[in-house]
């Protein structure tokens, strides 16, 4: 049963907040007999019971799933990602404000399972092609570790949380531990098939993702109704809510706190640890302590940055643990805004069953091996899907008024395909956060601030990926091939890393090999701030299975009397 505290207590372990990570590192810690505290700012949400919108039809909804101009003018981020059926599950602009610098859309999920709600799903390992990079182009510092170190903790996620995909035994891409790939559709073969025949080293699959297609630990499968974000009383896809909180739960070593925004992680000089964090009340404004041995901050990459460097004392006058000086630095950001698209005059009997909630693959090609290198650094991969012309798509190019005008449009148009480029983003010193001197918000904590641009080489990414997804339609024998970009600002991907990175060296970096601040012993970060680089391949199961290996290392240590 998990309790609801309401006064300061004792405990072995505090996870600071419960999205993707911090549901993993409570449920790691429990099923290693730690008494564990996990802190959520938001409300707290039940899986099933809390969600209220999942078998809703669009007529249900009062607007039919449009914002509204108010909303759109209040809460210009929120809405951007959301709308009447999830917008439950998004954090509202007027209640969370942040300055940007530049222009930077930070989504955020402030609830018990924070944005494991809403996540993508996407699941790619690292290769060494990635954690390589940083050292044999000289950009930034080395990350310390390799492929070796993680590839265990890659399959003991993905067994926990059920991904579904193919293997395709590509060295930069490693295959996984992996439940049956969704099907593509009639004209992603037809797409992979001219690929495979025109473009000798690149290929198309099925995305790999944490939908179910069979059922697994007593969830799913997934029932292709692609309704994800509205949260699933299936279970058919990961979150904290459905999978890892409940087995943290089932231990009764769990308590959850939610309404609890953390203002700082206290420090003791006398004996060189963090001894526990201090917490404000969301609803009234009350001011607890709660005390642990070890610590682990998960409350997303820049929050988790915002409460280090909050948290300042006389041996850390600018953050705890910012001996290097790099923390809330090294902001990272996937680009994914540019790409292409055209229709396809053919298969007019074929169709599909059903929402199926993820695309197709055409992983990274780019500067790999000893082929032709580009005139940029890193690489992009490509993530879209084909599917048949709907209403919506065809409303505005169709004549006709009355009831011949209603039955074409409820006839499927053409075959389509929609491709965009998914790009690494090079850690820059100068992408970061910082904490405001002047402004506050209405719980008396600093505004954070975000100071983030895309530079040249992520914008030659951008034209390459315009210019050979058009290639590559038109080689299929598309029509109407267009190249986008959309030029939406970084944040816009959903994918912040950095500002508080891994490294081999206290003076240039926080975290250590097993993600163990530098200077603060028993205190652990495992989110998107702790990565060194970014790759181009969606990042959440590289940071569960750095979380999952994080916790065994951490109680290892504790059973050494180490920490």
């Amino acid at each position: 049963m998990i309790n609801i505290i309401k006064a300061s207590a004792s405990y072995d372990a505090i996870v600071i907040g419960s999205g993707i990570t911090g549901g993993w590192a409570a449920k790691e810690l429990c099923e290693k007999g730690l008494k564990t505290l996990l802190l959520e700012r938001g409300r707290d949400i039940h899986h099933i019971k809390d969600y209220p919108t999942a078998n809703l039809n669009p007529w249900d909804f009062e607007y039919r799933l449009n914002n509204t101009t108010q909303e759109l003018t209040e809460n210009p981020i929120r809405s951007r990602t959301s709308d009447e059926s999830d917008r439950m599950f998004f954090a509202s602009d007027v209640d969370h404000p942040y300055i940007q610098q530049k222009p930077f859309n930070w989504v955020r999920g402030y609830q018990v399972g924070g944005r494991s709600l809403i996540w993508g799903r996407q699941c790619y390992r690292l290769s060494d092609l990635d954690f390589e990079a940083n050292i044999k182009e000289g950009i930034s510092i080395d990350w310390p570790i390799r492929y070796k170190d993680i590839s265990g903790w890659y399959d003991y996620v993905e067994r926990f949380i059920g991904v579904s995909g193919k293997h395709e035994n590509l060295p930069h891409l490693p295959d996984g531990c992996y439940q049956p790939p969704m099907e593509l559709n009639c004209i992603e073969k037809h797409l992979a098939s001219s690929i495979k025949k025109n473009e000798e080293h690149r290929l198309l699959t099925i995305a790999r993702v944490a939908n179910l297609t069979r059922g697994w630990n007593g969830r799913g499968p997934c029932q292709n109704r692609n309704l994800c974000t509205r949260g699933c009383p299936y279970g058919g896809y990961f979150s904290s809510n459905s999978a890892t909180i409940p087995a943290a739960a089932a231990t009764g070593n769990l308590t959850i706190r939610p309404f609890s925004i953390v203002r700082e992680i206290i420090y003791d000089e006398k004996l060189e640890r963090a001894t526990g964090v201090r917490v404000i009340d969301m609803n009234t404004h009350e001011e607890l302590e709660f005390n642990s041995r070890i610590i682990f901050v998960n409350a997303s990459t820049i929050n988790t940055a915002a409460i280090l460097l909050n948290s300042k004392s006389s041996r850390f006058p600018n953050g705890m643990g910012n001996d290097s000086e790099q923390l809330g630095h090294n902001l990272m950001d996937h680009h994914s805004s540019s790409g292409a698209s055209g229709v396809y005059d053919g298969y007019r009997d074929e169709y599909y069953k059903g929402r199926r909630p993820c695309g197709f693959l055409i992983p990274r090609f780019r500067n790999i091996g000893n082929g032709t290198q580009a005139n940029f650094l890193r690489g992009y991969n490509f993530q879209g899907r084909g599917e048949r012309e709907g209403w919506q798509e065809r409303k505005d190019s169709l004549k006709g008024v009355g009831s011949k005008f209603k039955e074409q449009l409820t006839k499927p148009g053409q075959w389509s395909v929609w491709m965009g480029g998914w790009g690494e983003c090079l850690p820059y010193f100068d992408n970061k956060i910082a904490l405001s001197v002047n402004d506050k918000d209405k719980w008396g904590l600093p505004l954070v601030e975000v100071d983030f641009s895309f530079r040249e080489n992520e914008h030659l990414m951008m034209e390459d990926i315009k210019q050979t997804g058009a290639s590559m339609l038109e080689e299929a024998g598309f029509k109407g091939v267009n190249t986008f970009s959309y030029n939406t600002p970084g944040g816009s991907t959903v994918h912040e890393m950095g500002t508080a990175r891994m490294g081999n060296d206290p003076k240039t970096s926080v975290l250590n090999k097993y993600n163990q601040m530098h200077a603060v012993k028993n205190l652990f970060v495992t989110d998107g701030s702790c990565m060194t680089s970014s790759a181009c391949q969606n990042p959440s199961l590289t940071y569960m299975a750095l979380t999952a290996r994080a916790c065994d290392y951490a109680v290892s240590e504790m059973k050494k009397g180490n920490l």
